[in-house]
């Protein structure tokens, strides 16, 4: 393996928590202040993918599925160092090769500017968005009183 090949990989325990809960904490406008607990739980309970170069983690991504039907790909990012060498499109390429959500009917996201990484892959605009509904509470991980 080259140095500088990327490679993914869902074994949880090469993960490098302080990494994924940092930028999802100081940089995601998803995510802003989030606790590490918090960061914790939810890769605990998803289907996690990260991204190497050598030993360091340079992106994540993760799908919260229930293997069978449904979906939701999230927490997805390039640390910005990394940015503009095509490792996130390789990182979706990962993802939606994967056997284990193959079989999926639906696979939904969240973005607000990411649409070009996302499109390729056959995602597109909600076929019938008046069907969506959501909780939405931005400010779940801001400290009480603020």
């Amino acid at each position: 393996m080259k140095v500088n090949a990327l490679r993914i990989s869902s074994n949880k325990s090469e993960l490098d928590i302080d990494v994924i809960h940092a930028f999802l904490r100081d940089h995601a406008a998803w995510s802003k202040g989030i606790p590490r607990e918090t960061v914790e739980r939810a890769i605990e309970g998803s289907l996690c993918f990260g991204a190497y170069l050598g030993k360091r983690q340079i992106g994540f991504a993760r799908v919260v599925t229930d293997m069978a039907t449904f979906g939701y790909l999230c927490d997805v990012f390039v640390l910005p160092e990394y940015r503009a060498h095509g490792y996130a499109a390789a990182v979706m390429r990962h993802i939606f090769g994967s056997d284990l959500l193959k079989g999926l009917r639906r696979i939904v996201l969240v973005t607000s500017d990411a649409h070009g990484v996302y499109r390729p892959h056959g995602f597109n605009g909600l076929t019938h968005p008046e069907w969506y509904m959501e909780l939405h509470r931005p400010d779940v991980y801001a400290p009480s009183g603020s």
